[in-house]
């Protein structure tokens, strides 16, 4: 029976687990997006989230806490310098995890994780959508009756003459 055991162990001892997450976190937090297996991202988001959690408060407590589990100093100083400004007012859910498919080799599922504020594609596209929202033409836009309209009339004016000819 599992009762009780809310993570994956991902076939690894203790320390090499704790390790192998210390630096996925470290590489998340230096390049805002990694790519890794799916069962590594639903246990590096378990791992990471606390650990982002603990810059909002800007204390050298926290700093320290973060710092024993990174063990790099340029992590956290990223963390807590610009990662903390945008994660501020979110109450959560600071990683978002996309599904790639499976990888050639062995098959396994691949994904991306990032953080979430720190999408650029997914922020222009809401960007985007927002403009569009704003520019939005209907389907009877005078504009498409104005292309509509010579094209009806040219037939129309080609008919008689095609007439004429046969008559004579």
């Amino acid at each position: 029976m599992r009762h009780n055991k809310k993570f994956n162990h991902l076939s690894r001892k203790y320390a090499h687990r704790n390790a192998m997450l210390s630096n996925m976190t470290t590489s998340l937090i230096l390049h805002k997006r990694i790519t890794t297996t799916l069962a590594k991202a639903k246990a590096l988001r378990i791992y990471a989230e606390p650990i982002i959690n603990r810059a909002k408060n800007d204390t050298t407590a926290s700093r320290r806490e973060v710092f024993s589990q990174l063990q790099s100093k340029e992590a956290v100083t990223e963390l807590f310098t610009n990662i903390a400004g945008r994660i501020a007012d979110r109450p959560g859910g600071y990683t978002r995890i996309l599904k790639l498919g499976n990888r050639l080799g062995d098959n396994a599922k691949v994904c991306f994780i990032e953080l979430v504020d720190y999408n650029e594609a997914m922020l222009e596209a809401k960007k985007e959508g927002a403009a569009k929202k704003t520019t939005r033409r209907s389907r009877r836009s005078s504009g498409k009756k104005a292309a509509e309209a010579p094209a009806a009339e040219a037939p129309a004016a080609e008919a008689p003459a095609a007439e004429e000819k046969t008559e004579e």
